[in-house]
């Protein structure tokens, strides 16, 4: 066989099915939402990840802010946001976001960030100030926030949950088993641990993690049953897509009626809301995880 042949081959098995084709970006609502988020300057997961959802949310008037810059400390091996030293922060930041929030008009408000494992707080401060602007200047807007890992440092995990977001985020990505390969920089109890304590603040928790990276159906039953254990309230499985050829590929593509069975499983375990399917990121229709 030809490397020819051997190129088209590997080419054909990393090529998408239908249902994970999506809607290139375009309408009003999505060009007033670019021009905002470049007025003032801020940055999106949904840019920098590469989302497959972003004409679907920015069309709705929507987006996920992610602050604290758009470098980031880690370098997990799937996801598309910058590596390196991160520049200095923005301390004015947090009004900005409040600002674009309220032009927006959103009912409710996604807000992520990079890891800052630099930052002594983990940038709990710009976390807390984000949260607090916004809420003081549309108090009638739900937040969600969805924090990284903060290694273990529970004084600053506490600054950053108690402005008084509705739910909060911290997504597990994958599997016990894959650990290592995805998240090199992370630990898989620690996570747990984080979610545990955030539930015992007070806060409506919530995960996520991907699929078709090499796990077993055994093992997302395994990561769901401990995520339940740990408190988490909702929680959403979506497919991995490679966002370069750079990261990691993608070992298969999981069939929606997959999907559908863990979202079947996760309900009858007890989990509150579910979202469970190919193209679900974790703020895909957050607003529905609020109540």
């Amino acid at each position: 066989m030809s490397c020819n042949s051997v190129a088209e081959k590997a080419k054909q098995r990393r090529k998408k099915p239908d249902w994970l084709r999506v809607k290139l970006p375009t309408g009003e609502n999505f060009k007033k939402v670019r021009s905002l988020v470049d007025e003032y300057k801020l940055h999106t997961i949904c840019q920098s990840g590469n989302c497959p959802n972003m004409g679907e949310c920015w069309g709705a008037g929507t987006a996920t802010f992610m602050i604290l810059g758009n470098v980031c400390t880690r370098s997990c091996s799937f996801c598309a946001v910058a590596t390196g030293r991160p520049p200095e922060y923005d301390e004015d930041e947090p009004k900005r976001v409040a600002e674009a929030i309220k032009l927006m008009g959103v009912k409710h408000a996604v807000i992520t960030s990079v890891n800052r494992d630099e930052l002594k707080d983990r940038g709990a401060a710009i976390w807390h100030n984000t949260v607090k602007e916004t809420k003081r200047l549309v108090p009638d807007t739900t937040i969600e926030t969805l924090i990284p890992d903060v290694k273990a440092n529970w004084e600053a995990l506490e600054v950053m949950i108690n402005p008084g977001q509705e739910v909060v985020s911290h997504n597990m990505e994958t599997v016990k088993s894959l650990y290592r390969k995805v998240r090199p920089q992370a630990k898989y109890e620690r996570s747990l641990e984080q979610i545990k304590r955030t539930k015992e603040f007070g806060k409506r928790t919530k995960s996520g993690i991907m699929v078709g990276l090499g796990e077993t159906k055994e093992e997302v039953f395994e990561i769901m049953n401990d995520l339940l254990e740990a408190g988490c309230d909702v929680m959403t499985i979506g497919q991995y897509l490679q966002p370069t050829n750079m990261h990691l590929q993608v070992d298969s593509f999981v069939h929606p009626d997959t999907f559908a069975a863990y979202k079947e499983y996760g309900l009858s375990l007890g989990f509150k809301y579910v979202e469970s399917s190919p193209l679900v990121r974790s703020s895909y229709h957050a607003e529905r995880h609020v109540k």
